[in-house]
């Protein structure tokens, strides 16, 4: 339900960035809220969400990355294990950002949102359902894992942060083509990550 009284149900990446500036307000918006916004019942419009947020200039706050990929590890092992609704503890629900940034990325991400939107539509449904959607969620928990290495280097979670945007979106859309598409990206984040193996090496503080 958005500000003006109305629904706005997330079917796409375009309507995902319009529930964002529409369903939220003030000056700073909480984690509880984004996630209330595009709809926090279903997993596809929250991975969705935390992909675009990922690839979006929020994460030029310092740690946005790790905190997403955080998230996004949470969301997926509950759809690992076959949790029927999203959930997350109160203490990050509570986390705040500001909204601005959020309203400037929507803004600019629906200038490209309809080219891809137009290429999404339901197909080969069976792989955005059990026990392919489990698949899914492991997928999403290795790429946010494969985010915490990356995350040292500019622009390094990127590749696997657009492996979590296409995930959500194949969800959100019951698309499986789209499902395909995300793993062959995924697996460029994982080359990338063998190829920087020796630079995370010197960088990892642990």
């Amino acid at each position: 339900m958005n500000r003006a009284g109305m629904t706005a149900p997330v079917t796409n990446l375009r309507t995902l960035m319009r529930s964002l500036v529409a369903n939220t307000e003030g000056e700073d918006v909480s984690v509880r809220e984004i996630l209330t916004a595009v709809g926090r019942r279903a997993y596809g419009p929250v991975l969705l969400l935390l992909g675009f947020v990922a690839v979006s200039p929020l994460t030029i706050v310092p740690g946005a990355n790790w905190f997403v990929a955080t998230l996004t590890m949470i969301f997926a092992l509950q759809i690992m294990v076959g949790l029927k609704t999203p959930w997350l503890p109160r203490k990050l629900l509570d986390v705040r950002f500001k909204r601005e940034l959020l309203v400037k990325s929507a803004g600019t991400g629906e200038q490209y949102a309809h080219m891809l939107d137009a290429l999404v539509k339901p197909r080969l449904t069976f792989l955005t359902a059990a026990p392919f959607v489990q698949l899914v969620g492991m997928v999403c928990v290795l790429a946010a894992l494969i985010t915490y290495p990356l995350g040292l280097f500019p622009l390094g979670p990127l590749l696997p942060s657009l492996a979590v945007l296409l995930l959500g979106l194949a969800l959100t859309a019951r698309d499986g083509v789209v499902v395909l598409l995300a793993v062959a990206t995924f697996s460029g984040s994982v080359v990338l990550m063998l190829k920087m193996l020796p630079k995370v090496a010197q960088l990892w503080p642990f």
